[in-house]
């Protein structure tokens, strides 16, 4: 309710489709905790457990673990094509650093 208020005072665009809920909730627990759907005007908005913002792989538990996987996958697809151009002898050291080496420090 305060945020589709705020939105109304101050008129920021909300694109309620891209917008998407994430809870971050470390507290102990004796029973799984269940939380009231976030509205804005009256559309309820998507709650997810892992988003990508910004290059950032974030999950609600906050760990990397997606954010490394989802880099080693990107690095490994670029890996391949560099063993198929050893195959043909051409300088890898450009394919490497431009392709692989990008991918691996991009995000640091």
């Amino acid at each position: 309710a305060d945020l589709a208020l705020y939105c109304q005072d101050n008129s920021p665009l909300f694109n309620v489709t891209k917008t998407k809920e994430l809870i971050v909730d470390f507290r102990r627990a004796l029973q799984p905790r269940t939380y009231t759907p976030l509205e804005i005007n009256g559309t309820t908005v998507d709650r997810v457990s892992c988003f990508k913002y910004l290059g950032f792989h974030i999950t609600e538990d906050l760990r990397w673990t997606t954010h490394t996987a989802a880099l080693v996958r990107k690095a490994r697809q670029s890996l391949y094509h560099l063993m198929q151009l050893r195959k043909f002898r051409v300088s890898l050291q450009s394919f490497y650093s431009g392709a692989v080496e990008s991918i691996l420090s991009g995000n640091i």
